[in-house]
């Protein structure tokens, strides 16, 4: 069988699957959702997004709504968990500099090379819940007024969990702790992930209570977020 052949069979079992899956959902905003989400299989739509040259993997609905975060939070540090390949941390790092103020420390378990270089950025190597990262955000984190957190790494419920506990602590009273592809695991997408970020919030929820889900952060009806923009109300 020609590559090409084995390309159009792959496209047809995902076209049956993104179709099979369509049918679930009446809402329109879902059925966009798929459609959207599943495109990046076919180098489509986030697949391939930039900002400035810089491969970003997000939802542009959602970097959008990060730059209306970030004016008006104006941050003094975002701590983003999962680097990839640099795209996002050098977004927000051209954000910052738009408002004039605000560093990113970015973590990642991987080291991947070529990252944009950027005097906002700082690149940890290393796992998130590691103690030694810890002690690093937590130095970081120390005077800053306004602190982000952002979470984008390993997607499994009990990962993003464990972060969520570990990192809530460092956002502060009115910011955000940022819970990215909560829409997987049936979310409206990927259904067949297994239990996820959006799982994940819902844990959290059972033994805190010092954040709330703002779901004016989805009023474009299309996030990856759902009910991962969370504000931190209290301590």
């Amino acid at each position: 069988m020609s590559i090409k052949s084995e390309i159009l069979r792959f496209q047809s079992i995902v076209y049956r699957k993104f179709y099979s899956n369509k049918k679930k959902v009446s809402n329109v905003s879902d059925q966009f959702h798929l459609l959207f989400y599943d495109s990046f299989l076919f180098g489509k739509t986030w697949a391939e997004s930039t900002w400035m040259g810089v491969h970003i993997k997000k939802c542009p609905f959602d970097t959008w709504m990060y730059q209306e975060i970030l004016h008006e939070l104006k941050p003094d540090l975002i701590v983003e968990c999962g680097t990839y390949k640099g795209g996002s941390a050098f977004f927000l790092a051209s954000l910052c500099d738009l408002i004039g103020k605000g560093e990113i420390l970015t973590i990642d378990i991987e080291n991947f090379p070529n990252k944009p270089v950027h005097p906002r950025i700082k690149y940890l190597t290393g796992s998130t819940v590691d103690e030694a990262i810890l002690k690093q955000v937590e130095a970081a984190c120390l005077d800053k007024k306004v602190v982000i957190v952002i979470l984008d790494d390993d997607h499994t419920r009990d990962h993003v969990l464990k972060e969520m506990n570990m990192y809530s602590k460092y956002v502060t009273i009115g910011s955000y702790m940022l819970v990215e592809d909560s829409n997987i695991n049936g979310h409206p997408v990927y259904p067949e992930f297994g239990p996820g970020p959006y799982e994940a919030i819902e844990d959290f929820f059972k033994s805190n209570n010092s954040f709330e889900i703002d779901k004016s952060k989805e009023k474009f009806y299309v996030t990856f977020n759902p009910n991962g923009y969370l504000k931190k109300i209290k301590n």
